[in-house]
């Protein structure tokens, strides 16, 4: 019998940062509250982010090591090549599911 795999989306902000990081996290840790534990994925969507500081690469960490706590994913959307590069040169790629993005 196969389950079907349950995801939650969450839009990410136009500037991902230091002031929309609190409300985004907390958006974020509600939706990962809702999957159920071991499996499920949250699927963050960076269709219209445009910027991503420090604070905001931040708060994209805390959002996976609490899906990590849980047995779940965090699939980066439409990342743009900005972003992209910033994941591989802090090594945190690894760490996310990158979706590329869509033509």
């Amino acid at each position: 019998m196969e389950t079907a795999l349950m995801q939650e989306t969450l839009m990410a902000p136009e500037h991902l940062g230091l002031q929309s990081r609190t409300d985004f996290r907390q958006q974020a840790v509600s939706l990962l509250e809702r999957l159920p534990e071991d499996s499920g994925r949250l699927v963050v969507d960076l269709s219209a982010t445009r910027q991503v500081d420090s604070a905001g690469l931040g708060a994209l960490m805390l959002i996976q090591r609490k899906a990590a706590e849980r047995r779940q994913a965090v699939v980066l959307r439409d990342a743009n090549e900005e972003l992209r590069f910033l994941l591989l040169l802090t090594k945190l790629d690894d760490l996310f599911v990158i979706e590329p993005p869509t033509a």
